[in-house]
Order: structure tokens, then sequence, then C-alpha cells
């Protein structure tokens, strides 16, 4: 480090960042003293820091004295030019679903907490379900919060679970239930009968970062337009759906395992 870069050095924010940067390694998280092991510090050094980044939602404590990254700054960077960069990478792809298969989609991300719905398209005739840009939707009984869950480990699974129970009544959630993300996970997709609209089955597929996480759902609600012959049938609409969601998978760095 030069004297000028030493200059404008900020002490304990790097410490905070160190323990940030830290921690997103870890899968179970660290205690203190092993935080300080690993940074090379003295335990009673990283006390106060700690303290605050759990009361600013960045760490939470599990199992009594472990430190473990929350998905705060993940739903910062979801806020930002990330989700931007998203949807105009997708809006071609969607508009082309739509077209394909006379069915409307919309993209959705998790957001600090909620489900967030962030691009959509209508469908290209008269009937179709769509859902409004920036509408918050469960995370427990839609496509899009089902294959959200099923894309993420067990333990991001439970820090999006308990962001989004802070603000949401939390159902109890069965050994059933998870079941069905990892076979979500498994088979690449979800669908399911939409839990809010009669008649509408929910056709979801993951949008993947490189890493193999779920950075969004791509869904389709679709329904059964009984005076066009013309219109793909629901396995037909599924697999147009799942060849759109690779394909954004690869504008966003990656592509899907199955391929």
């Amino acid at each position: 480090m030069t004297q000028e870069d030493d200059r404008y050095r900020a002490p304990a924010l790097d410490k905070g960042l160190d323990i940030l940067e830290l921690l997103a390694q870890i899968d179970g998280g660290l205690t203190q003293a092993e935080i300080a092991k690993r940074l090379g510090r003295s335990p009673n050094e990283f006390y106060r820091m700690l303290d605050r980044l759990v009361r600013r939602g960045y760490v939470s404590r599990i199992d009594g004295d472990r430190y473990s990254l929350t998905l705060k700054l993940f739903g910062l960077a979801q806020s930002h030019a990330p989700v931007r960069r998203l949807v105009s990478f997708a809006t071609p792809l969607m508009r082309e679903l739509a077209e394909e298969t006379r069915q409307a989609n919309q993209l959705a991300v998790f957001d600090r907490g909620s489900v967030v719905v962030v691009a959509q398209q209508e469908a290209p005739g008269y009937w179709g379900i769509s859902i409004r840009v920036g509408s918050h939707i469960s995370l427990y009984d839609t496509g899009s919060g089902h294959v959200l869950l099923a894309f993420r480990s067990e333990e991001e699974r439970q820090m999006m679970i308990n962001e989004h129970s802070r603000s949401n009544e939390q159902p109890a959630l069965s050994k059933e239930f998870f079941d069905r993300l990892n076979q979500i996970r498994e088979r690449g997709y979800e669908m399911m009968p939409s839990a809010q609209t009669a008649g509408v089955y929910n056709l979801s597929a993951p949008v993947l970062a490189p890493d193999g996480r779920a950075i969004a759902a791509l869904t389709v609600p679709y329904i059964t337009l009984v005076n066009s012959s013309e219109a793909p049938d629901i396995t037909q609409t599924l697999d147009m759906l799942s060849n759109t969601a690779r394909q954004l998978s690869k504008l966003a760095g990656t592509e899907r395992k199955d391929d």
C-alpha cells in the first residue's frame, strides 16, 4: 500500500468489509473467535462491529454464537443496476415468449424479504393473466416463489423465509413443502394450479446466476384458450418457457446444468 493510499484509510469500514467478505465465503457461519482468527485479529476487535452489522440486518446470529451473512446485500444489489440490466435482457425474450405461447409472462426476483415482479409481458390476444410490475407476491404458494426457493441452498432458503416472515405471516411449512422444492430443483421447473385464480396454472422456470442460484423466476400464468387452435398446449408452453429461461441464464453468464 502506498503512502497516498494509506492516507485515505478508514479502519472501521475496512473491518466491517473484511467481515462481510469473509462470511460471504462460509456456509454455516462463524463464531466471533473464528472470524478473528481467520482475519488475524483479536476477538475483542470485532465485538462492536458485529453488533452493528447484526442490528443493521447484514449479519444474523445463528445457533446462539455463530454469525452468518443475511440476504440484505443481495437485496440491495437487486434494487440497483443488476435488475435493470436483467430486465433489459429479458424484455425482448419475454415478448417473443408471449408471441409464441399466446400467453402472458412475468419476471420476479426476491428483494429484501419479498417476491417482486420486475417485468411483465401481456398476452398478444384478447385473453391473458398479467400482474403489475412492482407487485409483491407470495413466497410460499406461487410458482415464482417456489422456484426462487428451490434453487438455493438449505441455509439460504431459511434466510429467505426468515426475511419474508418479518413482514408477512408465516404459515406452518411442512416437510412436504421442502420435499417439493427439492423436486422442483431436480426437474428444473414448477407447474402448479394457481392458489389465487381458478383455471390458471403457474409454469415457472429459474434464471440462474453463474453459481447456479436462481436470481429470478420466469413465469407463465397459463390459461387454456378454447377458441384458438393455434395456441400451444401446456406441455409445449412449458418447453418454450424453459428454453427462454435458459437463454436468459446464458445472458446472465451461465448455462442451465442440463444443457
